[in-house]
């Protein structure tokens, strides 16, 4: 019988972006460490910020992950795997405002939809939607 190799992609959170969100962190904790009042207050939430997002990214580098049998969508949450047959629509939504566009890839799974940025899968949306459309069955 034959080993049957199933063909799986990845996509992950580039490495550049998560040194980003900790030197955020990095940041505003010295300016919440020198700063007095509302300094203070505004950048330790925004250092705390900056660390979870980093965190995160630390804790699940592998945002999607796309094979024969479906999807996992990974995240603080944990690993959520989907079927294809309950993937209703693979799109990228495209917004303009203020002169700055901005992309998300929408992966519609009935009663949940996962969106997606360039920032989280290291490619851009167009190319993971495309290749998504190859995959799914």
């Amino acid at each position: 019988m034959a080993d049957v190799q199933e063909t799986r992609h990845e996509w992950r959170v580039p490495r550049g972006i998560v040194a980003l969100k900790a030197a955020g962190a990095v940041l505003c904790a010295v300016l919440a460490l020198t700063g007095d009042g509302l300094l203070l207050f505004l950048a330790g939430v925004a250092a705390l910020g900056f660390a979870v997002l980093a965190g995160r990214d630390l804790v699940a580098p592998v945002r999607l992950t796309a094979g024969e049998d479906g999807l996992v969508v990974s995240g603080l949450g944990g690993r959520e795997r989907i079927s294809w047959n309950d993937v209703d629509r693979i799109r990228v939504n495209t917004n303009r405002r203020y002169g700055l566009t901005t992309e998300l890839l929408e992966i519609d799974a009935g009663e949940q939809i996962h969106l997606f940025s360039r920032f989280d899968l290291g490619e851009p949306v167009v190319a993971v939607a495309e290749a998504l459309m190859r995959l799914r069955p």
